[in-house]
């Protein structure tokens, strides 16, 4: 691998349909800015360049974070393990062997603490495909980090061959689990009433 560190990719989905919230939840405002922002923020931080935002509404976007990368998703409606290939093959545009750390758009505590162990983890495990963070004893596809290099081919067949659910593609990878992770850091928000935790 040489001595160059690879480039760390900034990736946050927000192509999800929000039905449980009835509205994108992207764009729902939290503590006075959308949720999107809160992971893009997290995310350059913790070092990362460019940051994508992957799917959902550009425009809206655009407005939310000016200074984000929209990316459309290349297999919109076809669920996350579609979303994480197209942040994929964004980030191979930008650097040929990249590391992408991922989250999803709905975490309003999530931070650059957070994302620099993901990485730190998986830096240090240069033969595993992802670092993922353990949540309730189980890895999490939707946030970690990544090396495309290691993954994209058995998730690209597996995206094939029907499947459209990360987690059930991680038994063909070598996942490193990170535990230890503040757990308000990786909550998510699905309804209108879990934003209540986050009411100034």
């Amino acid at each position: 691998m040489g001595g160059r560190s690879a480039r760390l990719v900034g990736a946050v989905l927000t192509g999800g349909a929000s039905r449980r919230m009835g509205r994108d939840k992207a764009l729902v405002d939290v503590g006075g800015r959308p949720l999107v922002a809160v992971g893009v923020q997290a995310m350059a931080d913790a070092g990362a360049d460019p940051v994508l935002v992957v799917g959902g509404d550009r425009l809206g976007l655009a407005r939310a974070v000016p200074g984000a990368v929209y990316v459309e998703d290349r297999t919109p409606g076809e669920g996350p393990l579609g979303a994480l290939l197209t942040a994929f093959a964004a980030a191979a545009a930008i650097d040929p062997d990249p590391i992408v750390v991922v989250t999803a758009c709905d975490m309003p505590a999530v931070d650059a603490a957070t994302i620099t162990a993901l990485v730190t983890a998986l830096r240090v495990a240069p033969e595993a495909a992802a670092a993922l963070a353990l949540a309730d004893g189980r890895p999490q596809p939707l946030t970690g980090a990544w090396r495309p290099r290691l993954a994209a081919a058995a998730m690209e067949a597996a995206f094939a061959s029907g499947e459209r659910a990360p987690r059930r593609v991680l038994a063909d990878l070598g996942v490193v689990e990170v535990g230890g992770l503040v757990p308000s850091a990786l909550a998510d928000v699905d309804r209108p009433e879990d934003l209540q935790r986050y009411a100034p």
